[in-house]
């Protein structure tokens, strides 16, 4: 009997399994993005409008890292995936009998809500599942399947809404059908929480870290930040500068330059492990900086190679720092606070998609889609060149 219970138990997925929960999880968070044309068609509103609807996600995404970061540690991870994945279905429900802005609204809420339980307690599983000797490639797989998550979105619905019929309706329709299959896996994933238990009241904590991260925390925090910014403009913006500057009103071109930035983001999580933390960090900075270059200059010159360039470019600085700061973070965190720590990275991670996105959505109302995007390129660069320069001088030590 017990030779058959361990043969069943190594048969239960792994970390693997568990990174493609968490992808089909944040696609549902970008799935909106080639489709915000088509809602201002059809309820006319303006450009800064589409950036506070982008923005009422990190404000989900804000809310529950602060009131509910570290729950997973508590109650365990399995049962805050399924109840990530239940809001990302009750997100997709909004959009799918979408009645107005109210719906939108409440749409990108609760996608938010379903992200900010997913991004620590995800991660933490991801990480956990890993065998000995497997700790780098559960780094990858997790950080990986947060950005191509995140990428696959606006593709899929990219695609979807530009070559099949109900373009408001199908892409969603996937989406729970794929919602509906992680939850399987998620049932069938082992919890890695020692003995679970019933959560104490909610209250802010996940800006409680512990004094192990303190050293690293605020450096590779920051770097997230400016790296999601960058995220956050071509999520929100991207496609109606595509559409209404370049000229190019495919959805699925849209959804494919929104696609590169995150492809790149995977691309340079992938060269982080290869580089070390002491590298990746100041080297994705860098190369941050240069992809921001390039997206200015996209904008000056009105290019859509120099655009898609520097998307790709801009994604694998992100990358890299990203990564290079979740790995130091993640492992300077004790084991028992590793939950509500990384969801305390992702907390700043995220202002940095909701705030500069708003800013960049009031700035066209004044300055026009190109002169908000200059404004908001040479801000960031400004910034991650200040966080390049002094993880240079003070490298944090190696994950």
């Amino acid at each position: 009997m017990s030779l058959h219970t361990g043969r069943k138990q190594r048969r239960r997925p792994g970390y693997a399994a568990a990174a493609g929960v968490f992808a089909i999880g944040m696609a549902g968070t970008t799935l909106p993005t080639p489709l915000y044309g088509l809602y201002r068609q059809e309820l006319g509103f303006s450009e800064l409008m589409v950036t506070v609807v982008f923005a009422a996600y990190a404000i989900g995404v804000i809310t529950v890292l602060l009131l509910a970061g570290n729950v997973s540690d508590e109650v365990g991870r399995r049962p805050v995936l399924l109840c990530a994945l239940g809001l990302s279905a009750a997100s997709a429900l909004c959009f799918l009998f979408e009645g107005g802005l109210p719906a939108l609204f409440a749409g990108r809420v609760l996608s938010g809500f379903a992200a900010g339980l997913l991004s620590g307690a995800a991660t933490a599983t991801v990480l956990e599942l890993a065998k000995p000797g497997r700790e780098g490639r559960a780094g990858f797989a997790a950080t990986a399947a947060n950005m191509g998550g995140l990428g696959c979105g606006p593709l899929l619905a990219g695609v979807l809404a530009q070559y099949t019929p109900w373009p408001l309706a199908l892409p969603f329709l996937v989406h729970l059908l794929l919602v509906a299959l992680a939850a399987v896996v998620t049932w069938l994933l082992p919890e890695t929480v020692r003995d679970p238990r019933r959560p104490r009241r909610l209250r802010p904590t996940a800006l409680r870290l512990p004094p192990e991260v303190h050293g690293v925390f605020t450096p590779s925090a920051v770097a997230a930040f400016a790296g999601f910014s960058l995220l956050g403009l071509f999520t929100a913006v991207a496609p109606s500068f595509v559409g209404q500057t370049l000229r190019v009103h495919n959805l699925a071109v849209a959804g494919v330059i929104v696609c590169t930035v995150f492809l790149g983001s995977t691309l340079g999580q992938l060269l982080a492990g290869r580089l070390g933390v002491r590298r990746a960090l100041p080297g994705g900075c860098l190369v941050l900086a240069v992809g921001l270059v390039l997206v200015g200059t996209s904008l000056a010159v009105q290019s859509l190679p120099v655009l898609v360039i520097g998307a790709l470019c801009g994604g694998t600085g992100q990358g890299l720092a990203f990564r290079a700061g979740l790995a130091a973070v993640s492992a300077a965190a004790p084991p028992e606070r590793r939950g509500g720590t990384i969801s305390a990275f992702f907390l700043v991670a995220y202002l940095g998609i909701s705030l500069p996105v708003v800013g960049v959505g009031a700035l066209t109302l004044a300055l026009g889609l190109r002169g908000a995007g200059l404004t908001f390129a040479g801000c960031v660069i400004v910034l991650v060149v200040c966080v390049g320069l002094y993880v240079l001088r003070r490298p944090p030590a190696e994950a």
